[in-house]
């Protein structure tokens, strides 16, 4: 009884002192003849004889699809299209004044339609030097930070879980109303801090729907394990190929004490198991800085930015390959010290370390083992055959794969006679180290998993 309805509501609003219910008794599939009242209507199709029941009691003629009223229709054309020129034809000129006398706003107005990013943009990206212990997160914060004067377009924020996740551009204030400003977090409308609250799936969907809007780039972070309870809203990003950029940091059983409920395991490989998402695991801080270049320069589908808690080494470019090659998503960090590639060592983010000290190993033993980082698989898979090739050679069969989280996805890489260094089982609440290193997941593992490796050629 649509009547009796906005009466209930028009009583409602009248109370202002406490919350009003509205309880509505309605009848599934009304006013179909036979399946109304079923719960079989809300799965099964109608039918030809249902449906042509249902129109008879609508009142719609049984014998005709799709049938829309001429007063719809003329509604539509006609009064409908009308309102819509005329609010076209009374905002333009107001547009094009503010156009006129808009100056760069213009520019950039124009530079986000299009989606395009500013030139000699990636110069604001830092360079970072060979610090010791630096976690991926933290250097993400920078990038962020450094990337707030020269990208107005960029935003976003965490559920709350900014200062574990570092997605808050320094001085930047908060998305919200003024009057909701308090001492910790200041702000306004043009904040470009958001705080999504704790609700994974709702701020993947809010992010998606900015992206979607079309002008700016947003971002939303939690840790790695917490992704699984936004993984519909991050599908849909896929789906619908939106731009978003989903920051996931504290993100293996390096979490340490939070202990196994914390720690993601399976997280990676199901991620990467989604079309259409890029998955992007830097190893250092450099490579954290061309992670957010490769995915910023991709604007038609979302990206996983997959971060480390616990410090890393920064690898010295001067001995190692210019940490660019992230933006082919796999490239050889170091080749082998002898000379021949006898074994191609694979790591992502935090275990690449394990890899290089590996390689250090293995040619005391006079083996050639190559070290490649492998950010991005979705990003590599987009090089051509000989690009991929030149990383990962075909004739070189003895590999070993190394990555704290589940070794399955690897098998496809890594082939019939590699390896794999990976924990395939949940963690355990100790210190991070202490879990790498009893878990084997080290470059001691990664020296005997080569070995093996080449022993299965034999």
């Amino acid at each position: 009884d649509p009547e009796a309805l906005y009466n209930a509501i028009v009583e409602a609003q009248k109370v202002t002192d406490q919350p009003s219910i509205i309880r509505l008794s309605t009848i599934i599939a009304w006013p179909a003849p036979k399946a109304q009242g079923t719960g079989a209507a809300h799965g099964s199709a109608l039918g030809a004889d249902e449906i042509k029941g249902l129109k008879e009691n609508l009142g719609l003629d049984p014998e005709k699809d799709f049938q829309v009223d001429d007063e719809v229709i003329d509604y539509t054309r006609g009064n409908a299209a009308k309102r819509a020129a005329e609010a076209r034809e009374a905002w333009q000129p107001a547009f094009d004044s503010w156009r006129e006398n808009a100056g760069e706003r213009a520019d950039l107005f124009d530079r986000l339609i299009k989606r395009e990013l500013p030139e000699g943009w990636e110069e604001a990206l830092p360079v970072f030097g060979t610090e010791k212990g630096l976690a991926t997160r933290a250097a993400s914060g920078a990038v962020l930070t450094a990337l707030a004067p020269v990208l107005p377009e960029l935003w976003g924020g965490s559920a709350d879980l900014a200062g574990s996740n570092n997605t808050t551009m320094k001085g930047e204030p908060s998305f919200l109303p003024e009057d909701r400003q308090s001492e910790l977090f200041q702000g306004n409308i043009y904040g470009r801090t958001l705080h999504f609250g704790i609700r994974e799936h709702a701020m993947g969907a809010i992010t998606n729907g900015i992206a979607l809007q079309g002008t700016t780039r947003p971002y939303a972070g939690t840790f790695l394990v917490f992704s699984d309870y936004m993984r519909g809203a991050v599908r849909l990003a896929a789906l619908m190929g939106a731009p978003s950029t989903f920051v996931w940091t504290h993100d293996s059983v390096g979490v340490g004490e939070d202990g196994p409920t914390h720690q993601p395991i399976e997280h990676l490989w199901a991620l990467r198991a989604i079309p259409g998402l890029d998955i992007v695991r830097p190893a250092d801080a450099n490579e954290t800085s061309y992670a957010w270049r490769g995915i910023l320069e991709r604007n038609d589908r979302p990206a996983g930015l997959v971060l480390s808690r616990q410090g890393l080494p920064v690898f010295d470019r001067d001995e190692f390959a210019s940490a660019e090659g992230v933006l082919k998503g796999g490239y050889v960090l170091a080749d082998s010290p002898t000379g021949t590639v006898d074994v191609v060592l694979i790591g992502t983010g935090s275990e690449v370390q394990h890899a290089v000290k590996a390689r250090e190993e293995l040619a005391k033993e006079g083996i050639g083992a190559r070290v490649v980082s492998m950010p991005s698989l979705e990003w590599f898979n987009e090089q051509d055959a000989e690009y991929r090739n030149s990383v990962i050679p075909t004739d070189v069969k003895a590999r070993v794969s190394v990555e704290a989280g589940a070794t399955f996805g690897w098998a496809g890489i890594v082939g019939d006679r590699g390896r794999s260094v990976g924990i395939d089982h949940y963690g355990a609440s100790a210190d991070g180290a202490l879990l790498f290193e009893k878990f084997g997941i080290n470059a001691e593992a990664v020296v005997n998993a080569a070995r093996e490796s080449l022993d299965s050629l034999k």
